[in-house]
């Protein structure tokens, strides 16, 4: 019996994309690009760089209580 692959959609247009092909996770060349192009584009972009005042309400933690933060 053939193992069945999990579907994985395009995150572009939103097709079935295979994994095994150059294009992965898109489903072409051409949704690849898109995507470029949002990044060049800045549509996509990391908000702002992480500080260290960020983590102040972390440095406490320990244990269980770095899951508890993950949760949040």
């Amino acid at each position: 019996m053939a193992e069945k692959k999990p579907a994985l959609k395009c995150p572009i247009c939103g097709k079935p994309a295979d994994l095994n092909t150059s294009a992965s996770p898109f489903c072409s060349a051409r949704c690849k690009m898109i995507d470029l192009g949002k990044w060049l584009g800045e549509d996509y972009r990391i908000s702002e760089p992480l500080r260290p005042d960020h983590f102040v309400e972390f440095e406490e933690l320990s244990g269980d209580g770095l899951d508890a933060a993950e949760r949040r």
